[in-house]
């Protein structure tokens, strides 16, 4: 049965490398359901600016007092352990996961499925695929505030599980794993009705083998 690691940054900014994490936080899910969970503030070692203690909530007080970054970093990934990872706007988190470990010479290397690219292509009628935007249209579970790191990693792990169920009520694909769903966040949207009803034929046995452990 495959597990993956749903993780999501709060920073001082949007640059990796330029900005710091503040937080993270990190679901470990097996099937749909949250199995483990790690979060933790962590110091950045510079100021939070003024807008983005408004959007987060966490201000320069708390985080003077949390550990610093390399500790949680090296704490994370020991969480990880290798899980492939998921992330809303990934290429975001993706980019303070890599620069961080790299920066404490560890060499993580991790395929990041999307949830924003998944529902741009399961669900293109969405006014926008911003997580709130998201959660709303689909009738997702309230998780607390939005833009602090548990709180999203809650909510993007309810929207990977509808991302699956969706796509197996609609083309008939049961257990789609990780490694499938990369495959559709790289197609064009017009190409993955036809991609994922080529999925569809696959024998049980292949598909689990293409898809990873599971």
């Amino acid at each position: 049965m495959e597990e993956i690691a749903v993780l999501d940054f709060e920073t001082t900014g949007l640059s990796a490398g330029n900005d710091r994490p503040t937080e993270i936080a990190i679901a470990i899910v097996r099937d749909g359901v949250v199995i483990d969970r790690f979060q933790s503030l962590m110091n950045p070692g510079r100021r939070i600016p003024a807008e983005v203690v408004h959007l987060t909530g966490i201000t320069n007080d708390m985080v003077a007092v949390a550990p610093p970054v390399a500790r949680v970093m090296r704490e994370a990934a020991r969480f990880v352990a290798g899980r492939p990872l998921v992330a809303h706007n990934a290429a975001f988190d993706r980019g303070f996961w890599l620069f961080e470990l790299t920066r404490l010479g560890l060499d993580i290397r991790s395929d990041f499925a999307c949830t924003m690219l998944l529902a741009r292509r399961i669900y293109p009628g969405v006014p926008n695929h911003r997580l709130a935007t998201l959660r709303d249209h689909l009738r997702l579970q309230p998780t607390g505030r939005a833009h602090r790191a548990l709180a999203d990693v809650l909510t993007t792990v309810q929207l990977w599980q509808r991302i699956r169920d969706d796509i197996a009520t609609r083309y008939a694909i049961s257990g789609i794993g990780h490694a499938t769903l990369c495959q559709v966040q790289r197609r064009a949207r017009a190409a993955v009705p036809r991609f994922l009803a080529d999925v569809a034929q696959v024998p049980r046995v292949s598909l689990s083998v293409a898809s990873g452990p599971g």
